[in-house]
């Protein structure tokens, strides 16, 4: 269970940092209204809140995250900028997330 709720926590923390990038990219590079900015700041507030709930120290977290990351940003390039990833991405994105298991969730 606590890995589920771990992974849960990865993935919305995830969900936080690229939506609320993605908000400020849109205000910045497409011209929307400064509400995306206000919108993208504070939903980046809040990705930075949700890593503290994982039940390992800092660094640990962060480097694992990183790996989340890559493969969630993968799939959000692919969903929402209907950008198709090719065979390198994928393979990038599944090293990535044993990379998070090896750090995370290896017995130690």
């Amino acid at each position: 269970m606590e890995f589920v709720k771990s992974m849960g926590y990865f993935i919305l923390a995830g969900l936080f940092e690229i939506g609320g990038g993605y908000l400020i990219w849109l205000w910045l590079r497409e011209g929307k209204s400064i509400s995306y900015a206000i919108a993208g700041a504070i939903i980046l507030t809040l990705y930075g809140i949700i890593p503290t709930l994982q039940p390992a120290n800092f660094g640990r977290v962060y480097a694992a995250y990183g790996g989340v990351f890559i493969a969630l940003s993968i799939l959000w390039g692919w969903g929402i900028d209907k950008v198709v990833p090719d065979k390198f991405d994928i393979i990038g994105g599944v090293i990535s997330l044993v990379g998070v298991l090896v750090i995370m969730y290896w017995p130690r």
